[in-house]
């Protein structure tokens, strides 16, 4: 994958908004690629958030290239974090995807530690996945302000990183604890995972503690220790991570409403835009707009 800033763009990439303000800067980026691709990054004094608002082509990974060996790439989720003066190099398959990057001055989360991170092997591994539920609202807002920006944007937008920085704040510090305690075993988070790619509707709460022989509250707890969110949220966005890759295809709005479980077409209209920002129709057009 390559990033905006890198000198081998070429035609790959479409710069579809921007913006630049004293507390931030974002760019809604489109990448088109017909060929398996890659490409680095490094921000002196920045944290970079990126967020990718359709499925990453496949195969998307990447390694921190000064800490780990030239073979170790592990894959990217649908948000990753880089911290200031790491250099990132990252790939996938050929594909489309549209994302969103946001800079975020280091000083202010700095200040607030007192002193600059020290990014073990460990953080640095969960930067590549991050599963917050509020970065991702936050991320899917500043995506559609910068599409579509209304009255007082630069205000809102001021807002939002201020938020952001806040969120990542947190995350930071989550990260940079000791070593997770009370987490789920890895073959635990392994079954829900497999679990969740099946169709169907949702699982519940009592269904996923059964599958991982726990209690609801043992599995409650021991999720968000593990992945930093409840597993409620994590349910929803694995749903609609899911929605998204079917309305990519040639199901229709129906079909796909009720292969993931929802009672009515009108329910997952209204669950979809609640998290994405737009109806499935104006996603599936965007899409194949850009295809």
């Amino acid at each position: 994958m390559l990033y905006p800033g890198d000198s081998r763009l070429g035609d790959v990439m479409t710069v579809e908004a921007q913006v630049s303000i004293p507390v931030a800067a974002a760019q809604l980026v489109r990448f088109h690629f017909d060929e398996p691709v890659s490409g680095t990054l490094r921000e002196k004094d920045a944290y970079v958030l990126n967020l990718s608002v359709t499925p990453r082509p496949r195969n998307a990974r990447a390694r921190y290239c000064e800490r780990w060996t030239p073979h170790r790439f592990e894959p990217l989720g649908d948000i990753f974090v880089l911290p200031p003066g790491e250099l990132i190099h990252a790939g996938s398959d050929r594909g489309r995807t549209t994302a969103v990057f946001c800079w975020l001055p280091s000083e202010p989360i700095r200040s607030w530690f007192g002193a600059d991170l020290k990014w073990t092997d460990r953080r640095l591994e969960a930067t590549l996945d991050v599963s917050d539920a509020n970065l991702r609202a936050l991320l899917l807002r500043l995506a559609e302000e910068l599409r579509h920006p209304g009255f007082a944007s630069q205000m809102l937008i001021e807002l939002l990183a201020a938020q952001m920085a806040i969120e990542l704040g947190r995350f930071c510090a989550s990260a940079c604890d000791g070593p997770i305690t009370g987490g789920l075993a890895p073959w635990r988070l392994r079954l829900i995972d497999e679990r969740l790619h099946e169709m169907g509707g949702a699982p519940s709460l009592s269904e996923v503690a059964g599958l991982c022989n726990l209690s609801v509250r043992q599995l409650t707890r021991g999720f968000r220790a593990s992945r930093g969110c409840s597993i409620g949220d994590y349910v929803a966005q694995s749903r609609v991570e899911q929605a998204k890759r079917l309305l990519a295809t040639d199901r229709s709005v129906k079909e796909i409403a009720y292969s993931l479980g929802f009672a009515s077409p009108s329910g997952f209209c209204y669950a979809f835009r609640r998290a994405v920002g737009e109806t499935p129709r104006k996603f599936r057009q965007r899409v194949l707009r850009e295809d």
